[in-house]
């Protein structure tokens, strides 16, 4: 709730001139080529892979966010008319608010958060490779002639220079090999990491539109459903049967059932789309993961799954 009212702060300031469109501009650009890609570089380096690996989890973690992906891909390139409208439906529906959301989650219930790390590992650089590659692929001005050898040099183009992808390489390798990191260089980023969160909530707020979120309506509530509801209902009784409990389990909760993150917005305003329906699916995700990731909660905790 507490995401949602910034948001709401977000569009009153614009819609009271305190933004402007050029505030807007230059807050996404900022984002997307600074804070976001510190941000998932900073939460990488925290990941001690040596400490915590668990080969299973990890691999349970990207399978299921790639049959994520290409599920939801497939059948919203069939069933969608609005072709310009799939690439964000799509990152819409899977792209959650893992690296945030997963280590507030379990430190607040069981005071350390090693498997959010695990969980990062196995599920945000898939969610930011596979957002290019769709993002560009189903972009609204891509030459919809172009051949298949063309469309994935310009995806691999896309990777390789995508700030957040970087920022995700970057990190993974620094976790691998366990760079050190002096404290002052680490605040510092942690500093700047921790503007990505409210000023990518301001921006969302400022930068939506209620008449074309309205026009939207029908596939941001079947793309807030399938985050909250249909992924999770899906994936969670395959964790407990495969045995993953407690922390593991709740990060996968927050992985497959929490909000659509706001680097969505950011990166598909940045890569050529409107906007307006991730925007959409950001705002309604918000709201109603406040119940909807309590229930989930509740459900498994009465099962006895979390201790």
């Amino acid at each position: 709730m507490p995401l949602f009212l910034i948001m709401l702060l977000g569009y009153l300031l614009k819609r009271y001139r305190f933004l402007t469109d050029e505030f807007v501009a230059v807050a996404n650009k900022l984002l997307f080529k600074v804070t976001i890609p510190v941000l998932l570089f900073h939460d990488l380096t925290q990941v001690d892979v040596r400490t915590d690996f668990d080969a299973g989890y990890l691999l349970f973690c990207a399978i299921a966010t790639f049959l994520s992906i290409a599920v939801t891909w497939v059948l919203a390139r069939l069933f969608i008319r609005r072709k310009e409208l799939v690439g964000e439906f799509v990152q819409g529906c899977y792209r959650s608010s893992a690296a945030i959301l997963g280590t507030a989650f379990i430190q607040n219930i069981y005071g350390e958060s090693s498997m959010s790390g695990l969980m990062i590992l196995g599920a945000v650089p898939l969610y930011n490779i596979f957002a290019v590659i769709i993002l560009i692929v189903e972009a609204p001005n891509r030459n919809r002639e172009m051949g298949l050898w063309k469309s994935v040099s310009v995806s691999l183009k896309g990777i390789a220079t995508n700030p957040i992808i970087l920022g995700i390489l970057i990190g993974l390798v620094a976790s691998l090999v366990r760079l050190p990191i002096p404290t002052m260089v680490d605040k510092g980023l942690a500093s700047i990491a921790s503007l990505t969160t409210p000023l990518a909530l301001i921006v969302i707020g400022a930068g939506f539109k209620g008449g074309e979120a309205l026009g939207h309506i029908g596939l941001s509530s079947v793309a807030a459903a399938i985050k909250l509801l249909v992924m999770p209902a899906i994936f969670l009784p395959l964790a407990v049967m495969m045995g993953f409990t407690d922390q593991k389990l709740i990060a996968l909760i927050v992985m497959l059932g929490s909000i659509t993150t706001p680097a969505s917005y950011i990166m598909a305003k940045n890569m050529g789309h409107d906007g307006s329906l991730t925007a959409s699916i950001c705002v309604l995700t918000t709201f109603f993961s406040a119940f909807t990731l309590t229930f989930w909660i509740f459900v498994f905790r009465a099962l006895g799954y979390l201790a």
